[in-house]
């Protein structure tokens, strides 16, 4: 029986995307697998076709399947200590996760429906459970829970949540002509 359960893993491991699987009794009552269909003498034949191969087979199957029944989406900025482990922490489990920055007004709007009007960073968004502010327990825990593995299978870059603000030019000013003083006034400073 391990046999015919390791040949039927092998069959559907090797089996091209579309591929059909074929499952038999021969007239003497052994369970054959095949992808080639069976002869005429077969009983209680089965038909399965093999089509849950997900599109990227660099993928490890648990992230994809994970992936797909419990995405993951990140609402992170430039917003300090906990949104740098938030990003750590998923980079460092590999965890495949889209990231989406508050300060865009889309975002803005989406976190507020996530959220119940909260305009808090970071939060995760694990399938349908949002976990607001870092909490790496409650974090591990909800991806633990969505099947996604506690230590990376794939290498995922740590990238920032948003690209820092362009600096405005500053303009040199002209040299002033010799022996002229520039006049120098004193603004208030803004806080």
């Amino acid at each position: 029986m391990k046999r015919c359960l390791l040949l039927a893993l092998f069959l559907l491991m090797a089996a091209p995307i579309q591929a059909d699987v074929y499952r038999w009794e021969d007239p003497e009552g052994k369970v054959h697998y095949s992808d080639q269909p069976p002869p005429p003498t077969a009983r209680r034949i089965e038909r399965r076709r093999v089509a849950d191969i997900a599109a990227d087979p660099s993928m490890p199957y648990v992230l994809q399947e994970a992936m797909k029944n419990n995405p993951v989406t990140l609402f992170v900025y430039d917003c300090g200590d906990g949104c740098s482990k938030a990003q750590a922490l998923l980079s460092k489990r590999g965890v495949p996760h889209t990231t989406r920055d508050p300060l865009d007004p889309a975002a803005r709007e989406e976190l507020k429906k996530l959220t119940g009007g909260e305009e808090i960073a970071p939060v995760l968004q694990v399938g349908r459970r949002v976990l607001r502010g870092f909490e790496e327990g409650q974090w591990n825990a909800a991806l633990d829970g969505a099947g996604y593995p506690t230590t990376a299978l794939i290498k995922l870059p740590l990238r920032s949540a948003a690209p820092p603000p362009a600096q405005p030019e500053v303009q040199a000013e002209p040299e002033e002509a010799a022996g002229e003083t520039p006049e120098v006034s004193e603004a208030p400073v803004e806080q």
